[in-house]
């Protein structure tokens, strides 16, 4: 099955303004490319620009999905390994671009097979409850937000921290003080502490029913991290230190994390994915399945890949209920409140609105 060309799309979603440590958002920087074949069969792969994380932009993703799109016409779209191996050849990192044409080959290896992606990669249906998040603002706000979202039925909460320790302290004080204890907080620091500030607001807050603390350092502080396990009772998951196997097997070779989280931006696809899982599942490190501001296009392959990795434990795929204001993707995943599911049709299961996409920037390789 080869490629015959590629569509690329400025596909921008507006959304709320979203605030983390390290900036704010207000749409959604994402790529979506369609492959098609000589077999007539089309696949859809979508990457999301987080500048401030990955160093990315949707500008670079754009550039050099032109650039991969001319590497694989007429190549064969089975070979996957040799395909994302053509990537990684022609360019280092650049792991967000890279997953939405490794999405792209997985949608079209599935649906040659007339299966649904998490059949093909050989997982299971199991239950799967997403947390929803609060973004940083005052602490008012994000415990009444937070209080909304538990009266609209979220059983599971990520707050984002990383700002001024006292007032992260103060943030958590005043969510739990509205919503009580009963349901989980998760917290992500997005690097936003330093060793010393992260032991203090971890300990500010132990009492108060936290599930576990994201990425509380820069990445370059990760020597820290197995000394910050040793000094506080919350766990610590590595979330921008870990982008794929290699850095699993560095970080829990060190004692330096609890848990990891798993993106496909980070990795570069699912491919990586399933290696980096397979590491952290045979050192017995759960993992969480997570992502930055996809549309439900990207947000169904991470269902998938959730399905097909037993060790992947907990589940952030929110990423469209966080202030989209659009939502151009037609199939996918289904929300029943917080609670997610998938269909059986072949591949991701998922395709976007041709109307929509007449309004995107669009090129063809």
């Amino acid at each position: 099955m080869f490629i015959t060309h590629t569509e690329i799309y400025r596909f921008s979603i507006r959304m709320e303004p979203f605030v983390i440590a390290t900036g704010t958002m207000d749409y959604a920087q994402n790529t979506l490319v369609k492959i098609h074949t000589d077999e007539g069969l089309v696949g859809y792969g979508e990457c999301s620009a987080f500048p401030m994380i990955v160093g990315e932009t949707q500008d670079t993703c754009l550039l050099l999905a032109r650039e991969f799109a001319r590497l694989w016409k007429g190549k064969d779209a089975l070979a996957i390994h040799s395909r994302l191996k053509e990537l990684d050849n022609y360019i280092a990192r650049n792991t967000t671009v890279k997953s939405a044409f490794d999405m792209a080959l997985y949608d079209l290896a599935a649906k040659h097979e007339n299966k649904p992606l998490y059949n093909y990669l050989n997982g299971n249906v199991k239950p799967i409850t997403t947390d929803i998040t609060v973004g940083i603002d005052h602490a008012e706000a994000m415990a009444e937000k937070a209080l909304a979202f538990k009266e609209n039925g979220a059983s599971i909460l990520k707050v984002k921290l990383g700002k001024r320790p006292q007032e992260d302290i103060q943030r958590i004080k005043k969510i739990r003080d509205l919503i009580g204890y009963d349901i989980p907080i998760r917290i992500d620091a997005n690097q936003g502490w330093t060793y010393a500030t992260a032991v203090e607001v971890l300990k500010g807050i132990a009492a108060w029913n936290i599930q576990f603390c994201e990425q509380p350092m820069r990445t370059e502080d990760d020597y820290f991290l197995p000394q910050l396990r040793q000094e506080v009772a919350i766990p610590i998951m590595a979330d921008e230190s870990c982008y794929n196997h290699k850095d699993a097997e560095r970080l829990i070779a060190q004692g330096a994390c609890y848990a990891i989280n798993i993106k496909l931006a980070k990795s570069g696809g699912i491919r990586k994915a399933l290696q980096l899982h397979q590491v952290a599942d045979q050192a017995g490190v759960p993992c969480m399945v997570g992502g930055m501001l996809e549309s439900r296009l990207a947000l169904t392959a991470n269902v998938h890949l959730a399905y097909a990795c037993e060790g992947i434990q907990y589940y952030d795929l929110d990423t469209c209920m966080i202030g989209h204001l659009e939502d151009p993707v037609i199939g996918g995943v289904i929300f029943d409140g917080y609670d997610i599911h998938i269909g059986d049709n072949p591949g991701i299961g998922a395709a976007v609105d041709e109307h929509f996409l007449r309004q995107c920037e669009r090129w063809v390789v």
